[in-house]
């Protein structure tokens, strides 16, 4: 007699370890983490393995700031809010307080359909703006106390109109996924050999897909060190392995100390190196 096989009890085991316990079979369908009849397929597991490592980066600050007062969390480029509705249903759903997450998106129907979501499921203290970031800064519908600010793919400047939002908040932690960073190579192809400092550097980005990357790199490091120069400790590592994602870098944050002059320095230094001094003032 054949043997039946073991595939279909394997794979529903694994997937048992995959979803955390109390988390919500609801949302993660919703979400189309899992299918109807409460399956993963290979895309929704990827997808849901870089949410779950991004959790445990943010975890520890939520608890941090937890114990003395309850959590006010921006999420910037909030799309289909897959990171609000995950860091709310393992971490918000089962506090006590007045914790909240607030989603920050410019495509009004994913603003509804995120606000339709959290009234089914009953997660009470979930909004969601139909704001750009830049716009975010200055609007009244959010607090002026913000602890924690997000920005997963925000594409190309976004993610600096995210830093400018945490710096005016001065929120204590700042969680950064960067994407499509642009701004930075189509000014170092456009000046090419003007007003670089040394000419040689220019062979680092004289091929397209070399000025690409390097603005990328070179606009994540401008980043760090524009955080550095206001007083926050910075982490620069990767989000997943690159069989996940190519857009794989995780800067995060901490509000330490006062402003940082050296790394002020370091930053108008770089920027007149590589011919960015039009930068100066997003840097600043």
């Amino acid at each position: 007699m054949a043997r039946k096989s073991p595939t279909t009890k394997t794979t529903d085991n694994n997937q048992k370890h995959e979803i955390r316990e109390g988390q919500s079979i609801e949302l993660l369908k919703e979400l189309h983490i899992l299918t109807r009849d409460g399956k993963l397929n290979q895309d929704s597991r990827r997808k849901l393995k870089q949410v779950y490592h991004l959790y445990q980066f943010i975890e520890p600050l939520l608890n941090e700031i937890s114990k003395e007062r309850a959590v006010n969390l921006v999420d910037h480029g909030a799309g289909k809010s897959y990171l609000g509705f995950i860091l709310y249903d393992l971490f918000f759903k089962t506090n006590q307080n007045n914790s909240h997450i607030y989603g920050i998106e410019t495509r009004n129907e994913l603003v509804t359909r995120s606000q339709e979501l959290a009234n089914k499921l009953n997660f009470n203290n979930m909004s969601f703006i139909n704001l750009s970031v830049a716009d975010s800064t200055s609007s009244q519908l959010l607090p002026s106390n913000i602890d924690i600010v997000t920005a997963l793919h925000a594409c190309n400047t976004a993610t600096d109109d995210a830093i400018d939002f945490a710096l005016q908040k001065q929120a204590q932690y700042i969680v950064l996924v960067p994407c499509c960073q642009a701004e930075v190579a189509t000014i170092l192809k456009h000046n090419r050999n003007k007003n670089v400092a040394n000419p040689t550097l220019v062979a680092m980005w004289n091929h397209p897909i070399h000025a690409r990357e390097f603005g990328s790199h070179i606009t994540n490091v401008l980043r760090c060190l524009r955080l550095e120069s206001h007083g926050y400790s910075v982490t620069a590592t990767e989000l997943v392995g690159w069989e996940h994602s190519m857009k794989n870098e995780l800067i995060i944050a901490k509000k330490t100390s006062t402003p940082n002059l050296k790394a002020k320095e370091q930053l108008q230094k770089l920027l007149e190196e590589l011919g960015l001094n039009q930068l100066s003032q997003r840097f600043a």
